[in-house]
Protein backbone atom coordinates (compact mmCIF):
# COMPACT_ATOMS: atom_id res chain seq x y z
CA UNK A 1 0.00 0.00 0.00
CA UNK A 2 1.37 3.45 -0.98
CA UNK A 3 2.19 5.69 1.93
CA UNK A 4 1.38 9.36 2.14
CA UNK A 5 4.11 11.98 2.01
CA UNK A 6 3.80 12.54 5.76
CA UNK A 7 4.24 8.83 6.50
CA UNK A 8 7.26 8.55 4.19
CA UNK A 9 8.83 11.57 5.87
CA UNK A 10 8.30 9.99 9.33
CA UNK A 11 9.87 6.69 8.12
CA UNK A 12 13.00 8.42 6.80
CA UNK A 13 13.25 10.56 9.94
CA UNK A 14 13.05 7.45 12.17
CA UNK A 15 15.75 5.71 10.12
CA UNK A 16 18.07 8.74 10.33
CA UNK A 17 17.51 8.76 14.10
CA UNK A 18 18.10 5.05 14.83
CA UNK A 19 20.31 4.03 11.90
CA UNK A 20 18.70 0.59 11.56
CA UNK A 21 15.71 -0.62 9.58
CA UNK A 22 14.34 -2.71 12.47
CA UNK A 23 14.40 0.19 14.95
CA UNK A 24 12.79 2.59 12.43
CA UNK A 25 10.06 0.03 11.72
CA UNK A 26 9.41 -0.33 15.45
CA UNK A 27 9.01 3.44 15.87
CA UNK A 28 6.80 4.04 12.81
CA UNK A 29 4.79 0.80 12.78
CA UNK A 30 5.63 0.06 9.11
CA UNK A 31 7.99 -2.95 9.22
CA UNK A 32 7.69 -3.88 5.52
CA UNK A 33 8.26 -0.54 3.84
CA UNK A 34 11.15 1.13 5.69
CA UNK A 35 13.82 -0.69 3.71
CA UNK A 36 12.21 0.12 0.33
CA UNK A 37 11.99 3.87 0.97
CA UNK A 38 15.51 4.02 2.42
CA UNK A 39 16.99 2.17 -0.57
CA UNK A 40 15.13 4.48 -2.98
CA UNK A 41 16.58 7.55 -1.29
CA UNK A 42 20.09 6.13 -1.15
CA UNK A 43 19.88 5.12 -4.81
CA UNK A 44 19.08 8.69 -5.94
CA UNK A 45 15.42 8.01 -6.72
CA UNK A 46 12.53 10.09 -5.42
CA UNK A 47 11.01 8.17 -2.53
CA UNK A 48 7.80 10.19 -2.81
CA UNK A 49 7.15 8.96 -6.36
CA UNK A 50 5.74 5.55 -6.93
CA UNK A 51 7.95 3.38 -9.10
CA UNK A 52 6.17 2.18 -12.24
CA UNK A 53 5.34 -1.46 -12.28
CA UNK A 54 5.86 -3.54 -15.42
CA UNK A 55 2.80 -3.60 -17.72
CA UNK A 56 1.68 -5.92 -20.48
CA UNK A 57 1.84 -3.07 -23.03
CA UNK A 58 5.52 -2.28 -22.32
CA UNK A 59 6.60 -4.78 -24.99
CA UNK A 60 4.48 -2.91 -27.59
CA UNK A 61 5.33 0.70 -26.67
CA UNK A 62 7.87 1.11 -29.47
CA UNK A 63 5.22 0.10 -32.02
CA UNK A 64 2.68 2.48 -30.50
CA UNK A 65 5.19 5.35 -30.71
CA UNK A 66 5.92 4.44 -34.32
CA UNK A 67 2.22 4.60 -35.28
CA UNK A 68 1.78 7.89 -33.46
CA UNK A 69 4.75 9.40 -35.30
CA UNK A 70 3.60 8.16 -38.71
CA UNK A 71 0.07 9.51 -38.19
CA UNK A 72 1.36 12.77 -36.69
CA UNK A 73 -0.56 12.09 -33.47
CA UNK A 74 -3.91 11.65 -35.26
CA UNK A 75 -4.37 7.89 -34.87
CA UNK A 76 -7.17 6.83 -32.50
CA UNK A 77 -6.62 4.60 -29.48
CA UNK A 78 -9.25 2.06 -30.57
CA UNK A 79 -7.43 1.58 -33.89
CA UNK A 80 -4.16 1.04 -32.02
CA UNK A 81 -5.83 -1.49 -29.72
CA UNK A 82 -7.17 -3.51 -32.66
CA UNK A 83 -3.73 -3.65 -34.22
CA UNK A 84 -2.10 -4.70 -30.92
CA UNK A 85 -4.66 -7.47 -30.32
CA UNK A 86 -3.80 -8.97 -33.72
CA UNK A 87 -0.14 -8.85 -32.67
CA UNK A 88 -0.83 -10.85 -29.50
CA UNK A 89 -1.54 -8.12 -26.96
CA UNK A 90 -3.86 -9.36 -24.14
CA UNK A 91 -4.21 -6.16 -22.13
CA UNK A 92 -7.29 -3.98 -21.75
CA UNK A 93 -8.38 -1.15 -24.06
CA UNK A 94 -8.01 1.22 -21.11
CA UNK A 95 -4.29 0.49 -20.85
CA UNK A 96 -3.93 1.02 -24.59
CA UNK A 97 -5.71 4.35 -24.40
CA UNK A 98 -3.39 5.54 -21.63
CA UNK A 99 -0.31 4.48 -23.60
CA UNK A 100 -1.54 6.21 -26.78
CA UNK A 101 -2.30 9.44 -24.89
CA UNK A 102 1.15 9.42 -23.33
CA UNK A 103 2.79 8.82 -26.73
CA UNK A 104 0.79 11.64 -28.34
CA UNK A 105 1.69 14.06 -25.55
CA UNK A 106 5.38 13.23 -25.94
CA UNK A 107 5.18 13.63 -29.73
CA UNK A 108 3.40 17.00 -29.54
CA UNK A 109 5.87 18.27 -26.94
CA UNK A 110 8.69 17.81 -29.43
CA UNK A 111 6.71 19.26 -32.36
CA UNK A 112 4.98 22.18 -30.65
CA UNK A 113 5.55 25.59 -32.24
CA UNK A 114 7.15 28.29 -30.14
CA UNK A 115 5.50 31.71 -30.48
CA UNK A 116 7.35 34.95 -30.20
CA UNK A 117 5.24 37.79 -28.78
CA UNK A 118 4.33 40.32 -31.45
CA UNK A 119 4.98 43.90 -30.37
CA UNK A 120 3.22 46.25 -32.85
CA UNK A 121 4.52 49.67 -33.78
CA UNK A 122 2.50 52.86 -34.29
CA UNK A 123 1.35 53.38 -37.86
CA UNK A 124 2.50 49.99 -39.13
CA UNK A 125 -0.37 47.47 -39.11
CA UNK A 126 -4.09 47.55 -39.87
CA UNK A 127 -5.90 44.21 -39.75
CA UNK A 128 -9.38 43.44 -41.06
CA UNK A 129 -11.70 40.47 -41.41
CA UNK A 130 -15.33 39.68 -42.28
CA UNK A 131 -18.12 38.49 -40.01
CA UNK A 132 -21.70 37.55 -40.81
CA UNK A 133 -24.10 40.26 -39.72
CA UNK A 134 -27.82 40.22 -38.88
CA UNK A 135 -30.53 39.57 -41.44
CA UNK A 136 -32.61 42.58 -42.46
CA UNK A 137 -35.88 41.80 -44.17
CA UNK A 138 -34.69 38.22 -44.68
CA UNK A 139 -31.58 39.45 -46.48
CA UNK A 140 -28.04 38.57 -45.41
CA UNK A 141 -25.58 41.27 -44.31
CA UNK A 142 -21.87 41.32 -43.46
CA UNK A 143 -19.74 43.18 -40.93
CA UNK A 144 -16.39 44.58 -42.07
CA UNK A 145 -14.24 44.64 -38.92
CA UNK A 146 -10.90 46.51 -38.89
CA UNK A 147 -8.40 46.90 -36.03
CA UNK A 148 -5.32 49.09 -35.62
CA UNK A 149 -2.76 46.89 -33.91
CA UNK A 150 -0.99 49.51 -31.81
CA UNK A 151 -3.82 51.78 -30.69
CA UNK A 152 -6.47 48.97 -30.60
CA UNK A 153 -8.84 51.32 -32.46
CA UNK A 154 -11.77 49.37 -33.98
CA UNK A 155 -13.97 50.13 -37.00
CA UNK A 156 -17.07 48.07 -37.87
CA UNK A 157 -18.98 48.78 -41.10
CA UNK A 158 -22.12 46.86 -42.19
CA UNK A 159 -22.43 45.99 -45.89
CA UNK A 160 -24.64 43.87 -48.13
CA UNK A 161 -21.87 41.78 -49.73
CA UNK A 162 -18.14 40.98 -49.62
CA UNK A 163 -17.24 41.81 -53.22
CA UNK A 164 -14.05 43.59 -54.22
CA UNK A 165 -15.74 46.96 -54.73
CA UNK A 166 -17.37 46.78 -51.32
CA UNK A 167 -14.04 45.81 -49.74
CA UNK A 168 -12.24 48.81 -51.25
CA UNK A 169 -15.09 51.10 -50.19
CA UNK A 170 -14.84 49.79 -46.62
CA UNK A 171 -11.06 50.23 -46.64
CA UNK A 172 -11.44 53.80 -47.87
CA UNK A 173 -13.98 54.55 -45.15
CA UNK A 174 -11.77 52.94 -42.48
CA UNK A 175 -8.64 54.81 -43.52
CA UNK A 176 -10.46 58.15 -43.58
CA UNK A 177 -12.03 57.44 -40.21
CA UNK A 178 -8.65 56.74 -38.58
CA UNK A 179 -7.12 59.71 -40.39
CA UNK A 180 -4.41 58.12 -42.53
CA UNK A 181 -2.93 54.97 -44.08
CA UNK A 182 -0.62 52.55 -42.26
CA UNK A 183 2.33 50.78 -43.83
CA UNK A 184 0.69 47.35 -44.01
CA UNK A 185 -2.89 46.12 -44.32
CA UNK A 186 -3.13 42.53 -43.07
CA UNK A 187 -6.03 40.23 -43.88
CA UNK A 188 -7.06 36.66 -44.62
CA UNK A 189 -6.52 34.83 -47.92
CA UNK A 190 -9.94 35.56 -49.42
CA UNK A 191 -10.45 35.50 -53.19
CA UNK A 192 -10.84 39.28 -53.22
CA UNK A 193 -7.25 39.54 -51.90
CA UNK A 194 -5.42 36.38 -52.98
CA UNK A 195 -6.31 34.90 -56.37
CA UNK A 196 -4.50 31.59 -55.94
CA UNK A 197 -1.49 29.81 -54.42
CA UNK A 198 1.32 28.54 -56.63
CA UNK A 199 3.96 26.41 -54.92
CA UNK A 200 3.12 28.10 -51.64
CA UNK A 201 3.45 31.61 -53.11
CA UNK A 202 0.44 33.91 -52.84
CA UNK A 203 -0.78 35.51 -56.08
CA UNK A 204 -2.29 38.86 -55.13
CA UNK A 205 -5.42 40.23 -56.81
CA UNK A 206 -4.31 42.94 -59.29
CA UNK A 207 -6.97 45.42 -58.17
CA UNK A 208 -5.99 44.96 -54.52
CA UNK A 209 -2.40 45.74 -55.51
CA UNK A 210 -3.71 48.86 -57.28
CA UNK A 211 -5.70 49.77 -54.19
CA UNK A 212 -2.64 49.45 -51.98
CA UNK A 213 -0.62 51.58 -54.39
CA UNK A 214 -3.41 54.19 -54.50
CA UNK A 215 -3.60 54.54 -50.70
CA UNK A 216 0.15 54.18 -50.11
CA UNK A 217 0.11 50.90 -48.16
CA UNK A 218 0.94 47.27 -48.85
CA UNK A 219 -1.74 44.58 -48.65
CA UNK A 220 -0.36 41.36 -47.12
CA UNK A 221 -1.93 38.04 -46.14
CA UNK A 222 -1.56 36.29 -42.82
CA UNK A 223 -0.19 32.79 -42.34
CA UNK A 224 -2.96 30.19 -41.83
CA UNK A 225 -3.63 29.23 -38.20
CA UNK A 226 -1.31 31.98 -36.98
CA UNK A 227 -2.79 33.60 -33.85
CA UNK A 228 -0.07 36.23 -33.66
CA UNK A 229 -0.98 37.80 -37.01
CA UNK A 230 -4.73 37.15 -37.11
CA UNK A 231 -5.94 37.12 -33.53
CA UNK A 232 -6.67 40.84 -33.21
CA UNK A 233 -9.02 41.07 -36.19
CA UNK A 234 -10.77 37.81 -35.29
CA UNK A 235 -11.33 39.07 -31.76
CA UNK A 236 -12.90 42.23 -33.18
CA UNK A 237 -15.25 40.12 -35.31
CA UNK A 238 -16.18 37.95 -32.34
CA UNK A 239 -16.92 40.91 -30.06
CA UNK A 240 -18.84 42.80 -32.76
CA UNK A 241 -21.04 39.81 -33.58
CA UNK A 242 -21.76 39.24 -29.89
CA UNK A 243 -22.86 42.86 -29.40
CA UNK A 244 -24.54 43.62 -32.74
CA UNK A 245 -26.08 40.42 -34.14
CA UNK A 246 -29.41 39.42 -32.55
CA UNK A 247 -29.55 35.80 -31.39
CA UNK A 248 -31.84 33.70 -29.25
CA UNK A 249 -29.64 34.31 -26.19
CA UNK A 250 -28.50 37.96 -26.21
CA UNK A 251 -32.07 39.35 -26.46
CA UNK A 252 -31.10 41.99 -29.04
CA UNK A 253 -33.95 43.42 -31.10
CA UNK A 254 -34.03 42.81 -34.85
CA UNK A 255 -33.15 45.63 -37.22
CA UNK A 256 -35.98 47.06 -39.32
CA UNK A 257 -33.77 48.94 -41.79
CA UNK A 258 -30.17 48.90 -42.95
CA UNK A 259 -29.77 52.53 -41.84
CA UNK A 260 -30.59 51.46 -38.28
CA UNK A 261 -27.80 48.87 -38.40
CA UNK A 262 -25.35 51.49 -39.70
CA UNK A 263 -26.20 53.86 -36.83
CA UNK A 264 -25.89 51.05 -34.28
CA UNK A 265 -22.44 50.03 -35.58
CA UNK A 266 -21.22 53.63 -35.45
CA UNK A 267 -22.49 54.01 -31.87
CA UNK A 268 -20.86 50.71 -30.89
CA UNK A 269 -17.50 51.80 -32.33
CA UNK A 270 -17.65 55.08 -30.41
CA UNK A 271 -18.36 53.17 -27.20
CA UNK A 272 -15.57 50.56 -27.47
CA UNK A 273 -13.01 53.11 -28.66
CA UNK A 274 -13.78 55.33 -25.67
CA UNK A 275 -13.39 52.49 -23.18
CA UNK A 276 -10.08 51.62 -21.53
CA UNK A 277 -8.48 48.62 -23.24
CA UNK A 278 -7.53 45.73 -21.00
CA UNK A 279 -4.18 44.97 -22.69
CA UNK A 280 -2.82 48.52 -22.92
CA UNK A 281 -4.64 50.09 -19.98
CA UNK A 282 -5.34 53.14 -22.16
CA UNK A 283 -8.24 54.46 -24.22
CA UNK A 284 -7.94 53.50 -27.94
CA UNK A 285 -9.23 56.90 -29.12
CA UNK A 286 -6.47 58.62 -27.15
CA UNK A 287 -3.79 56.29 -28.53
CA UNK A 288 -5.12 56.92 -32.04
CA UNK A 289 -4.22 60.60 -31.66
CA UNK A 290 -0.62 59.51 -31.16
CA UNK A 291 -0.70 56.96 -33.97
CA UNK A 292 -2.11 59.49 -36.46
CA UNK A 293 1.23 61.28 -36.38
CA UNK A 294 2.85 58.21 -37.99
CA UNK A 295 0.17 57.46 -40.63
CA UNK A 296 0.56 58.39 -44.30
CA UNK A 297 -1.57 61.10 -45.91
CA UNK A 298 -4.57 59.76 -47.84
CA UNK A 299 -5.42 60.70 -51.43
CA UNK A 300 -8.30 63.11 -51.85
CA UNK A 301 -10.43 60.77 -53.97
CA UNK A 302 -11.18 57.06 -53.49
CA UNK A 303 -10.13 54.37 -55.90
CA UNK A 304 -12.88 54.75 -58.49
CA UNK A 305 -11.68 51.73 -60.52
CA UNK A 306 -12.87 49.28 -57.85
CA UNK A 307 -15.85 51.33 -56.68
CA UNK A 308 -17.37 51.39 -60.15
CA UNK A 309 -18.20 54.00 -62.75
CA UNK A 310 -18.64 57.59 -61.66
CA UNK A 311 -21.97 59.29 -62.25
CA UNK A 312 -23.47 62.70 -61.41
CA UNK A 313 -26.90 62.85 -59.77
CA UNK A 314 -29.17 65.15 -61.75
CA UNK A 315 -31.76 67.60 -60.52
CA UNK A 316 -34.39 64.86 -60.90
CA UNK A 317 -32.44 62.68 -58.40
CA UNK A 318 -31.58 60.09 -61.04
CA UNK A 319 -28.45 58.75 -62.68
CA UNK A 320 -27.99 57.09 -66.05
CA UNK A 321 -26.24 53.73 -66.18
CA UNK A 322 -26.17 51.70 -69.41
CA UNK A 323 -28.95 53.92 -70.85
CA UNK A 324 -31.26 53.21 -67.88
CA UNK A 325 -32.30 55.83 -65.35
CA UNK A 326 -32.08 54.87 -61.66
CA UNK A 327 -33.36 57.05 -58.82
CA UNK A 328 -31.32 57.99 -55.75
CA UNK A 329 -32.41 58.95 -52.21
CA UNK A 330 -32.94 62.62 -51.34
CA UNK A 331 -29.91 64.68 -50.40
CA UNK A 332 -27.56 63.67 -53.23
CA UNK A 333 -28.64 66.08 -56.00
CA UNK A 334 -25.54 67.32 -57.82
CA UNK A 335 -23.28 64.87 -55.94
CA UNK A 336 -20.91 62.33 -57.50
CA UNK A 337 -21.74 58.66 -56.94
CA UNK A 338 -20.15 55.38 -58.04
CA UNK A 339 -22.13 52.58 -59.68
CA UNK A 340 -21.12 48.96 -60.05
CA UNK A 341 -22.94 45.77 -60.95
CA UNK A 342 -23.19 43.15 -58.18
CA UNK A 343 -24.86 40.01 -59.48
CA UNK A 344 -28.26 41.11 -60.80
CA UNK A 345 -28.24 44.40 -58.91
CA UNK A 346 -26.79 47.88 -59.34
CA UNK A 347 -24.99 49.19 -56.24
CA UNK A 348 -24.83 52.99 -55.84
CA UNK A 349 -22.13 54.26 -53.46
CA UNK A 350 -21.70 57.87 -52.33
CA UNK A 351 -19.89 59.84 -49.68
CA UNK A 352 -22.19 60.61 -46.75
CA UNK A 353 -22.28 63.74 -44.60
CA UNK A 354 -19.80 62.15 -42.17
CA UNK A 355 -17.27 61.70 -44.99
CA UNK A 356 -17.65 57.90 -45.17
CA UNK A 357 -18.23 55.97 -48.38
CA UNK A 358 -21.49 54.10 -48.02
CA UNK A 359 -23.91 52.27 -50.25
CA UNK A 360 -26.96 54.54 -50.50
CA UNK A 361 -29.18 52.28 -52.60
CA UNK A 362 -29.29 49.06 -54.58
CA UNK A 363 -31.54 48.59 -57.63
CA UNK A 364 -32.50 45.58 -59.67
CA UNK A 365 -30.79 45.79 -63.06
CA UNK A 366 -33.12 46.98 -65.77
CA UNK A 367 -33.14 47.44 -69.54
CA UNK A 368 -33.33 50.63 -71.64
CA UNK A 369 -36.83 52.04 -71.65
CA UNK A 370 -37.67 50.58 -68.22
CA UNK A 371 -36.40 53.11 -65.62
CA UNK A 372 -36.13 52.17 -61.96
CA UNK A 373 -37.83 54.99 -60.06
CA UNK A 374 -38.58 54.43 -56.37
CA UNK A 375 -41.51 56.40 -54.89
CA UNK A 376 -39.72 56.64 -51.53
CA UNK A 377 -37.03 58.77 -53.21
CA UNK A 378 -39.63 61.48 -53.94
CA UNK A 379 -41.46 62.23 -50.69
CA UNK A 380 -42.54 65.60 -52.08
CA UNK A 381 -44.44 63.81 -54.87
CA UNK A 382 -47.13 61.81 -53.01
CA UNK A 383 -48.67 58.69 -54.53
CA UNK A 384 -45.90 58.56 -57.10
CA UNK A 385 -47.17 61.56 -59.10
CA UNK A 386 -44.46 63.16 -61.16
CA UNK A 387 -46.43 66.41 -61.54
CA UNK A 388 -46.89 68.57 -58.45
CA UNK A 389 -50.45 69.31 -57.41
CA UNK A 390 -51.43 73.01 -57.48
CA UNK A 391 -51.23 74.80 -54.15
CA UNK A 392 -53.90 77.04 -52.68
CA UNK A 393 -52.94 80.63 -53.46
CA UNK A 394 -55.88 82.87 -52.42
CA UNK A 395 -55.72 86.40 -53.82
CA UNK A 396 -59.11 88.07 -53.45
CA UNK A 397 -60.83 88.74 -50.15
CA UNK A 398 -63.47 86.09 -50.89
CA UNK A 399 -60.82 83.44 -51.58
CA UNK A 400 -58.86 84.37 -48.44
CA UNK A 401 -62.04 84.14 -46.35
CA UNK A 402 -62.92 80.70 -47.74
CA UNK A 403 -59.42 79.24 -47.26
CA UNK A 404 -59.39 80.68 -43.73
CA UNK A 405 -62.23 78.36 -42.72
CA UNK A 406 -59.71 75.59 -42.10
CA UNK A 407 -58.00 72.56 -43.61
CA UNK A 408 -61.39 71.55 -45.04
CA UNK A 409 -60.67 74.14 -47.70
CA UNK A 410 -59.34 71.25 -49.80
CA UNK A 411 -62.94 71.12 -51.03
CA UNK A 412 -61.81 73.56 -53.68
CA UNK A 413 -59.04 71.19 -54.86
CA UNK A 414 -61.60 68.44 -55.41
CA UNK A 415 -64.41 70.58 -56.80
CA UNK A 416 -62.31 72.16 -59.55
CA UNK A 417 -61.13 68.93 -61.25
CA UNK A 418 -64.62 67.44 -60.77
CA UNK A 419 -66.17 70.17 -62.96
CA UNK A 420 -68.44 71.61 -60.27
CA UNK A 421 -70.47 74.70 -61.30
CA UNK A 422 -71.05 77.97 -59.46
CA UNK A 423 -67.99 77.35 -57.27
CA UNK A 424 -67.59 81.01 -56.21
CA UNK A 425 -71.21 81.21 -55.08
CA UNK A 426 -70.85 78.02 -53.05
CA UNK A 427 -67.63 79.38 -51.50
CA UNK A 428 -69.44 82.56 -50.45
CA UNK A 429 -72.27 80.44 -49.01
CA UNK A 430 -69.74 78.43 -46.97
CA UNK A 431 -68.22 81.62 -45.57
CA UNK A 432 -71.69 82.83 -44.49
CA UNK A 433 -72.46 79.51 -42.80
CA UNK A 434 -69.07 79.58 -41.03
CA UNK A 435 -69.94 83.03 -39.62
CA UNK A 436 -73.20 81.65 -38.14
CA UNK A 437 -72.28 78.04 -37.18
CA UNK A 438 -68.55 78.38 -36.62
CA UNK A 439 -65.51 77.39 -38.67
CA UNK A 440 -65.13 73.93 -37.13
CA UNK A 441 -68.51 72.56 -38.23
CA UNK A 442 -68.32 74.05 -41.70
CA UNK A 443 -64.73 72.83 -42.08
CA UNK A 444 -65.81 69.31 -41.14
CA UNK A 445 -68.71 69.47 -43.59
CA UNK A 446 -66.48 70.72 -46.40
CA UNK A 447 -64.05 67.86 -45.74
CA UNK A 448 -66.84 65.27 -45.90
CA UNK A 449 -68.20 66.83 -49.08
CA UNK A 450 -64.76 66.72 -50.72
CA UNK A 451 -64.25 63.10 -49.70
CA UNK A 452 -67.69 62.01 -50.95
CA UNK A 453 -67.57 64.15 -54.09
CA UNK A 454 -70.75 66.06 -53.24
CA UNK A 455 -70.58 69.50 -54.88
CA UNK A 456 -74.28 70.27 -55.53
CA UNK A 457 -75.94 73.44 -54.26
CA UNK A 458 -77.64 71.94 -51.20
CA UNK A 459 -75.07 69.27 -50.35
CA UNK A 460 -73.22 71.42 -47.80
CA UNK A 461 -76.48 72.26 -45.94
CA UNK A 462 -77.49 68.59 -45.97
CA UNK A 463 -74.18 67.52 -44.42
CA UNK A 464 -74.38 70.29 -41.79
CA UNK A 465 -77.90 69.16 -40.90
CA UNK A 466 -76.67 65.61 -40.52
CA UNK A 467 -73.89 66.78 -38.21
CA UNK A 468 -76.31 68.97 -36.25
CA UNK A 469 -78.57 65.94 -35.57
CA UNK A 470 -75.53 64.38 -33.82
CA UNK A 471 -75.66 61.40 -36.09
CA UNK A 472 -72.37 59.49 -36.33
CA UNK A 473 -70.59 59.80 -39.60
CA UNK A 474 -70.35 56.35 -41.12
CA UNK A 475 -68.39 55.15 -44.13
CA UNK A 476 -68.22 57.87 -46.75
CA UNK A 477 -69.34 56.57 -50.17
CA UNK A 478 -68.69 58.51 -53.33
CA UNK A 479 -71.70 58.49 -55.65
CA UNK A 480 -70.61 57.00 -58.95
CA UNK A 481 -71.36 54.08 -61.25
CA UNK A 482 -70.12 51.60 -58.65
CA UNK A 483 -72.26 52.94 -55.77
CA UNK A 484 -75.91 54.00 -55.65
CA UNK A 485 -77.38 56.59 -53.27
CA UNK A 486 -80.92 55.14 -53.52
CA UNK A 487 -82.48 53.53 -50.47
CA UNK A 488 -81.96 49.82 -50.30
CA UNK A 489 -84.51 47.09 -49.61
CA UNK A 490 -82.85 45.67 -46.50
CA UNK A 491 -85.62 47.16 -44.33
CA UNK A 492 -88.20 44.94 -46.00
CA UNK A 493 -86.68 41.82 -44.44
CA UNK A 494 -88.65 42.41 -41.26
CA UNK A 495 -92.04 42.27 -43.07
CA UNK A 496 -94.01 39.16 -42.42
CA UNK A 497 -91.93 38.06 -39.44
Amino acid sequence: MTKSDTEIMEILEAYDLTGTVWSAATLTGHPKTVKRYVEARNGGRNPYEREPRPKMIDAFLEKVEEWVDQSKATIRADVVHEKLVKMGYRGSARSTRRAVNAAKSAWKAGKRRTYRPWIPEPGRWLQFDWGEGPRIGGRRTWLFCAWLSWSRFRVVIPVWDCTLGTLVACLDTTLRRIGGAPTYVLTDNAKTVTVEHIAGILVRHPQMVAAGRHYGCQVVSCVPYDPESKGGAEATVRIAKADLVPTSTNLLAAYDTFAELVDTCRTWCDAVNSRRHRATGQIPASRLDVERTTLHVLPIEPLALALGKERLVGSDRTISFNSVRYSTPPGYTGARVWCRVVGEELSITARTDSGDLSEIWRHKLSTPGVPQIIDAHYPDHPDGRSVLQPRLQPRSEAEIAFVGIGPGGRWLKEAGPAGAVRIRAKMARAVELATVLGNDKVDQALGLAATAGRFADEDLLSILGHIADSKPVGEVVRADEAHSVQNGTIGWQALGQ
